[in-house]
């Protein structure tokens, strides 16, 4: 009978290796964050953790400067913020009042005509910049514009509401006193003092509420600083500032050019190498190859004839260098209107170089450079670049989906404030001086003012790559009863008010002249037929 043997081992000895670091520790395995590779490549990376807002405190000036300074002196820049405009606000946006009447006394057909008043009143007042701009120059769809511009630039916009006199109405021959006044965000303060409650020129009260804004202005070309309060008495915004906060304790923006500056640099870099590069070649791109030395070949030979026995060797060699240069001064190289070339002299040659650059990986390198930068912005590729030559039906209809969101939010967020403060204080003054009627007098309105100041503000509609395909797919959600020609209109950045009545009067002078009117015809319309989807699809043409 076999017996295993049995071996005692002290209580407490290790059995099983373990494995031991460099520095002489045990390695767990762990399975956390932040795991690095052998490399360190998450070591080498400085990272700090501080509040969003103190980024952007230490940040804002320079980043300001830089965006004004690419912006002003980048083409692409240039058309990429014309381009973020016209698709958030195209001409201008277009009010939609949506006041809530109800227990005021007003019956459908009534409040239908207060909002007909209320919209041709205030398209007369935004489009006259001697009403609605203190400085008489810039109509409200102007003010937007420059207010994106600003956002792009410095990731905020500011403005202040002011109110004429009588007195000063009349000396400018205008009837509204609301007014407003744009105001360079770098004009707002960057002091900070926390004891007082303000951060970056704005003051809060104990809530973190704002209560005022200070800004440093020009007076007769004086430097002056002054702070305004954010709201009146009763309530009304004086201050407009629109920013997109990341954080929630976010006092101001920032650049939305920020993230991209490192490769905005790095695209012109590699634009300016690859020019610089091309022209070398160009001008240089004839190239004579010679055998013969260079200086340091004679010196070499000079200090050879310093051996003994091996000056008869160095003086054959000068003799028959001396030989080809007296032939090549014989010959010439001219590269002109009439190009001769005579004979070489021994070993030289001469080729005709073309240009290399840029190489294959040049436009791929650059196009990545161009995507990061056009999902920063919110744009698209093509909208940033101009370059559609990868573009199919399908790209362009999935690129435009996806960034049709941020288009909108952008609206809501940073455009329609430039609308929706100027045309509160509008309204106030429109019903408090008696110029729109409203039951119950002004009282009635103070009394539910949010309610009846309620708008939307309607933008240009979404870019389709195929206007016949978007127009089969509205009159399909349509005939389901999926949607309404209210909002089919509003997508396509129309009030579907006007839209009805021009439509009525254009049907009725039709039938008034005895001619078929175009709006008489079989509705639902037929849905879609499955051979649509059986066209040929368009291609986008290179730009």
């Amino acid at each position: 009978m076999i017996t295993k043997p049995k071996v005692r081992r002290k209580a407490g000895s290790q059995s099983i290796p373990a494995a031991i670091q460099p520095s002489g520790g045990v390695q767990r395995a762990t399975s956390s964050y932040l795991r690095d590779t052998r490399s360190g490549v998450i070591q080498s990376r400085p990272a700090f953790l501080r509040e969003h807002r103190d980024d952007i405190r230490q940040a804002w000036d320079r980043s300001a400067a830089l965006a004004m300074d690419l912006i002003q002196n980048s083409g692409r820049l240039k058309g990429a913020c014309d381009q973020i405009i016209a698709d958030t606000v195209g001409t201008e946006l277009t009010l939609n009042p949506q006041p809530d009447l109800t227990g005021l006394g007003y019956d459908d057909k009534e409040r239908a005509d207060l909002i007909n008043l209320i919209k041709r009143r205030w398209k007369m007042y935004a489009w006259n910049p001697a009403e609605c701009d203190l400085r008489g120059k810039l109509t409200i769809p102007q003010m937007a514009d420059i207010g994106i511009r600003w956002f792009i630039a410095y990731g905020e916009s500011t403005g202040v509401l002011s109110y004429m006199s009588q007195a000063q109405r009349r000396r400018y021959g205008i009837t509204t006193g609301t007014k407003m006044l744009m105001v360079p965000p770098h004009r707002l303060s960057q002091e900070t003092r926390e004891t007082e409650g303000l951060y970056q020129g704005v003051f809060h009260d104990e809530n973190g509420r704002a209560t005022h804004y200070r800004f440093n202005t020009r007076e007769s070309g004086v430097n002056v600083t002054a702070d305004y309060a954010a709201r009146d008495a009763r309530g009304r915004s004086l201050v407009l500032h629109a920013f997109d906060p990341m954080d929630a304790t976010d006092v101001r923006g920032i650049s939305l050019l920020a993230p991209t500056f490192r490769k905005h640099i790095q695209h012109e870099i590699l634009d300016d190498a690859t020019l610089q590069m091309a022209v070398l070649q160009t001008i240089y791109a004839i190239c004579l190859t010679s055998e013969k030395p260079s200086a340091d070949a004679f010196e070499a030979l000079e200090a050879l004839s310093a051996i003994d026995g091996a000056s008869p060797l160095a003086t054959e060699f000068l003799n028959y260098f001396s030989g080809s240069l007296n032939a090549a001064a014989e010959s010439s190289i001219s590269v002109n209107g009439d190009p001769t070339v005579s004979h070489f002299a021994p070993g030289e040659k001469l080729s005709f170089e073309s240009v290399k650059v840029p190489g294959g990986e040049y436009l791929p390198f650059a196009d990545s450079l161009s995507r990061d930068m056009a999902r920063a912005l919110g744009i698209t590729f093509g909208g940033l670049t101009m370059n559609y030559s990868q573009a199919t039906y399908s790209s362009v209809r999935m690129e435009t989906s996806s960034l049709w969101p941020v288009v909108l939010r952008r609206r809501e967020r940073i455009a329609a404030p430039h609308y929706q403060m100027p045309y509160e204080s509008w309204l106030d003054e429109e019903i408090g001086e008696g110029r729109i009627p409203f039951k119950g007098g002004y009282e009635a309105f103070d009394a539910n003012r949010d309610r009846v100041c309620w708008a939307l503000w309607q933008g240009p509609a979404k870019p389709t790559a195929d206007d016949g395909k978007a127009a089969k797919a509205a009159t399909e959600r349509i005939s389901n009863g999926t949607t309404t020609l209210a909002q089919e209109c509003a997508d396509l950045g129309l009030d579907a008010d006007e839209v009805f009545q021009q439509r009525e009067i254009e049907h009725k002078r039709y039938i008034n002249a005895g001619m078929p009117s175009p709006f008489m015809r079989n509705m639902p319309s037929d849905p879609a037929s499955a051979d649509d989807d059986d066209e040929p699809v368009p291609t986008p043409q290179v730009v």
